[in-house]
């Protein structure tokens, strides 16, 4: 099982680090990839990446981050991404409309530098939205990207329908788990198993029976029990199919 999706830079693993890894393994979360958000959380995620054989990581800026993008970011993150063999996507980049902790027309501009990025490195790409799908839809579609899966999905099945038809990919968290999301369930009874990842988004969203609490990825199989739950089939095929599209997208060895 792989979570394709977690903050271990995130300050809340600072005193456990090692502990959150092997109880991640120990409940049969093989692979992690660990997600920056900013340059320097980016930084962080390469270092915490290449302690551990089991773990690989992304580069980019989140949008709440983007009205702290600076002139020559770009080639940062250029360099970044090609600095360690551990990167392995470019992400999380996006757009976030609920919030607009950055003005959305700097959100627009930073993320296309960095789609930019991705397409001439021929990186993957780990997106976010947030109530932006139509600007989000109309980039994506200008840019053209090979390779993509939209992080935490909470969106209709409607909103996103169209980034199966050209081949990408959903991830979904523990909040598909919560009493009152019965419109992402519907999203995943849809969306095709082999174009699905599991995530934690950990330290956030921790999945029931664990709401409430820091989220870690050894959380994970309990978003891979929900799919199983609303697909109707088993734990192990939604393993072995989630594990095969995540390794398959950030290109990971066998685990």
């Amino acid at each position: 099982m792989i979570d394709s999706h977690c903050h271990l830079a995130d300050k809340q693993f600072a005193d456990d680090l090692d502990a959150v890894i092997a109880r991640a393994a120990a409940a049969g979360a093989t692979q992690m990839v660990c997600i920056g958000d900013s340059i320097t959380e980016s930084e962080a995620c390469i270092r915490i990446a290449t302690r551990f054989e089991n773990l690989f990581c992304t580069v980019g800026v989140h949008p709440h981050n983007a009205k702290d993008w600076q002139p020559g970011d770009a080639d940062r993150l250029r360099t970044l991404a090609r600095s360690s063999p551990k990167v392995r996507a470019i992400g999380e980049i996006g757009l976030d409309y609920h919030y607009d902790f950055s003005p959305r027309e700097t959100q627009r501009l930073i993320f296309e530098e960095q789609l930019a990025v991705a397409a001439e490195l021929d990186l993957p790409v780990v997106i976010h939205n947030r109530e932006s799908t139509g600007d989000l839809r109309a980039i994506i579609e200008r840019v053209k990207l090979r390779k993509l899966v939209l992080h935490c999905c909470t969106e209709n099945w409607e909103d996103v329908s169209w980034l199966i038809e050209q081949g990408h990919l959903l991830s979904f968290t523990g909040i598909a788990t919560y009493p009152h999301a019965g419109d992402i369930r519907e999203t995943i009874r849809q969306c095709p198993l082999g174009q699905m990842m599991i995530e934690t988004d950990a330290p956030y969203l921790a999945p029931i029976p664990h709401r409430g609490k820091r989220n870690e990825p050894a959380f994970v199989v309990e978003v891979a029990r929900k799919i199983a739950e609303i697909k109707e089939v088993s734990l192990q095929e939604v393993d072995e199919t989630t594990t095969r599209n995540a390794a398959g997208f950030f290109a990971l060895p066998k685990g």
